[in-house]
């Protein structure tokens, strides 16, 4: 089975724990207003490559690698759920730390078995929830959040280890009743080990204009680490919130 790679990175230091081998997949349904790799966005194009080229491109660093592993992201990694299954599993077999950076986008909630293959394979899971609330999910990204909080749900039931990342975008994700909201919805996540918060930036416009393409936020600002830090707390009030109904909850059951 061959999948179609955009990229590979050798030394990634943020896209999960230690330093990983990033594999860049080409693809993505989403149309984030703030998406900073436009160029994966089309299914075509990309270097066509077997697990065993890539699991090979991570033993020539394996050194390097004692405390990370190996990062599937893109693009839409799942958008090659076959693929991306093969080249976990085979991971697996040679004892290597799996994460999925994922948006979710393309878990079917009526068929959760075709994904649970894959969940099977996977040591962690870094979600991203780009907006809580469905409607404004939509006007964001192009589609409705539901699948990805099913997805949520999902990672929590079969006990694999689950990141949520969040990224404050000025006039999308800046205010505190969304960010609290956020937090009460993942709060209800048994495998919830950690939250990403990051600061929008516009790091990625220069791909826009190499190819042509109107950048959506022309006008949005950068946002701070202060910024961010402060949207975190937010969502770590919700979380806190749903962690306090929930235990008040147990306790009047008993």
């Amino acid at each position: 089975m061959l999948g179609n790679i955009h990229s590979t990175e050798s030394f990634g230091t943020v896209d999960g724990p230690g330093i990983r081998f990033v594999v860049f997949f080409q693809g993505c349904p989403m149309r984030c207003l703030y998406c900073h790799n436009p160029d994966t966005w089309s299914a075509e194009g990309g270097t066509k490559m077997s697990a065993a080229e890539l699991l090979a491109m991570y033993t020539r660093n394996q050194v390097f690698y004692k405390d990370g592993g190996i990062t599937a992201t893109g693009g839409e990694p799942m958008l090659q759920l076959p693929f991306l299954t093969e080249l976990f599993e085979a991971a697996k077999k040679q004892g290597i730390h799996t994460c999925l950076d994922t948006s979710g986008i393309c878990f079917d909630p009526e068929h959760p078995e075709q994904t649970d293959r894959l969940l099977a394979a996977t040591d962690l899971v870094m979600l991203d929830i780009k907006q809580i609330d469905d409607s404004l999910h939509r006007k964001l990204t192009g589609h409705s959040n539901r699948r990805i909080l099913a997805f949520a749900d999902r990672i929590s039931s079969k006990s694999v280890s689950l990141w949520i990342r969040h990224v404050i975008v000025p006039g999308w994700t800046d205010t505190p009743e969304e960010q609290e909201a956020l937090g009460f919805r993942i709060g209800g996540l048994k495998t919830l080990k950690a939250l990403d918060v990051l600061p929008y930036h516009n790091m990625g416009r220069s791909k826009y204009e190499a190819m042509g393409i109107p950048y959506p936020l022309a006008d949005a600002q950068p946002v701070s680490q202060d910024e961010a830090m402060k949207a975190k707390a937010a969502i770590l009030r919700g979380i806190r919130r749903r962690l306090h109904e929930s235990s008040a909850g147990y306790a009047e059951g008993r």
